[in-house]
């Protein structure tokens, strides 16, 4: 086994990213809910506790079991995670006075320690925390402060545990700790001496090893999206089993304008072996009049798999069903807890009907979204299908807010392709993570020509992002935009009025449903 790092999840809305930076530096690390038994396995070299929208300092806050790992492999407490640790052995921890929330500066830097060397005081972190630790307990020493708390970073002083303990009141894992990356390097590969094994070429070859192994001399069936997860999936999988891969791409009546066509052209031309289905007329007929989002997703879902299910029936050598599951996907379907408040749902994620009795194959099932791209290139394929933006699953149905009907499914179709055209055209398509065009289930006056019109607005969407978990608005030059929002009007009957989205991710999300 691989050399693992294991983060117990709180909660906090950055455990995401502390995982994947523990993946840039080549190590790989799973999160895990706080509350889930930790077997330490030879190959887990380091635990790693989140932060928490919660107060250790409140009635039923999350506790985990650190007698399980606690001096027998290296410990980090981030936040919450810090927090906890200073309360259980004995320290004082308390709401502080102003809740400390952004940037903040280091001080008194001890630059011995093996973590912290090199970096210096004024130092810039990122805090994020409406609870103190005020007094340490007697295991442990101070590391670093701020110029508003005592203790921004601690660690277990020598012959206190038979393993390093470190405790971070900061996020090092967020871009605005400038020297958090550092940091987290070199706790996994210095303190924790973990190996730098965690590669996409490395990854290869073990999926399609296990994907050899999983599926033997059957049959996989996959549904494809034209996305980047599903072909990269379907190409590990076509690389492990060959033509025994049988590749379904549908028409669901909500994708992108001509995409039907050219991506089966697209997948036909890597060999891999597909069967389009037109079944647009199905999935509008089940969504007439629906306008909530959760209810839309889920009969788009439950569509999917009934046409999924017509034709596996078709091809009775099928044993399994191949997914490209990734790993938010599988966080985001887990709750810390027990069962989640859904935030949305995720139809590619156990939402297998038992009536298809086919056992499920998730080649990327491990995988953030950039490891995905960074697998694609690997196997080889080409940058137009790798660096295509994200597009939801459940397509437009969820970018045309209100009811769905064809002539506003065409009517979008056209307006994103013009968008989708001009951020290419005008070299911009590369410096957006993703692009969207939302109709808005509301009219506007206008005037075109001599004439009121009283018409449908769009909002234009464009954010940066490494992987979706955090996003900023795009900057698009105004002329670009005065260009787009022209072309949209002049050339979308049923479009009077154009409008850009400058929310960031939190709070808001990407999509608007």
């Amino acid at each position: 086994m691989q050399d693992t790092i294991l983060i117990l999840d709180f909660g906090s809305q950055y455990t995401q990213l502390i995982a994947r930076r523990v993946r840039e530096c080549n190590v790989y690390c799973e999160i895990r809910p706080f509350a889930e038994a930790v077997n330490l396995e030879p190959h887990i070299k380091a635990v790693i506790l989140s932060g928490s929208p919660a107060s250790v300092t409140a009635k039923g806050a999350p506790e985990p079991n650190l007698d399980s790992f606690m001096g027998k492999v290296p410990v980090l407490g981030v936040c919450y995670g810090a927090q906890y640790l200073a309360q259980y052995y004995g320290g004082k921890v308390a709401k502080s006075d102003k809740r400390e929330y952004g940037k903040a500066v280091l001080t008194d830097v001890l630059e011995a320690d093996p973590i912290f060397g090199g970096i210096t005081d004024k130092s810039q972190v990122w805090m994020s925390h409406g609870d103190s630790i005020l007094e340490l307990p007697s295991q442990f020493e101070v590391v670093a402060r701020t110029e508003s708390i005592p203790v921004a970073a601690f660690r277990a002083k020598s012959g206190s545990f038979d393993a390093p303990v470190y405790g971070f009141q900061f996020h090092p894992e967020v871009t605005h700790s400038l020297d958090g990356a550092r940091i987290i390097k070199e706790f996994v590969c210095g303190v924790a001496a973990a190996k730098q094994e965690w590669t996409p070429g490395a990854f290869v070859d073990m999926t399609v090893a296990k994907l050899k192994e999983q599926v033997g001399d059957d049959h996989v069936i996959m549904g494809l999206s034209g996305g980047v997860d599903s072909t990269v999936g379907a190409t590990l999988l076509h690389r492990a089993i060959g033509k025994q891969l049988i590749c379904v791409f549908v028409d669901n009546g909500l994708l992108r304008y001509k995409e039907f066509e050219e991506v089966l052209a697209g997948y036909e031309g890597q060999g891999l072996n597909i069967i389009g289905v037109r079944a647009a007329d199905r999935f509008l007929k089940e969504l007439k009049g629906v306008t909530d989002p959760e209810q839309k997703r889920k009969i788009i879902g439950r569509v999917f798999i009934e046409v999924f299910e017509d034709e596996s029936k078709k091809y009775p050598e099928v044993k399994h069903l191949g997914q490209g599951t990734i790993y938010p996907d599988v966080i985001e379907s887990v709750s810390v807890n027990g069962p989640s408040v859904t935030i949305k749902s995720h139809h590619n994620v156990g939402g297998l009907p038992d009536r298809l009795k086919l056992s499920l194959v998730e080649p990327l099932r491990m995988l953030f979204k950039d490891e995905v791209r960074e697998v694609g290139r690997e196997l080889g394929l080409p940058d137009s299908l790798i660096d295509r933006h994200p597009f939801p699953g459940p397509g437009f149905g969820i970018r045309i807010l209100g009811d769905i009907t064809e002539a506003k499914t065409k009517m979008l179709q056209l307006a994103d392709y013009i968008f989708i055209t001009a951020l290419k055209e005008f070299g911009l398509y590369n410096d957006v993570w993703q692009a969207a065009v939302i109709l808005l289930p509301v009219q506007s006056v206008g005037v075109m020509g001599d004439e009121r019109t009283y018409e449908q607005p769009v909002v234009l969407r464009a954010v940066s992002s490494r992987d979706g978990m955090t996003a900023e608005w795009s900057r698009l030059p105004h002329d670009f935009l005065a260009e787009v929002s022209s072309r949209i009007i002049n050339n979308v009957k049923g479009i009077n009025r154009v409008v850009y989205d400058i929310s960031t991710k939190p709070p808001a999300t990407i999509e608007w449903e």
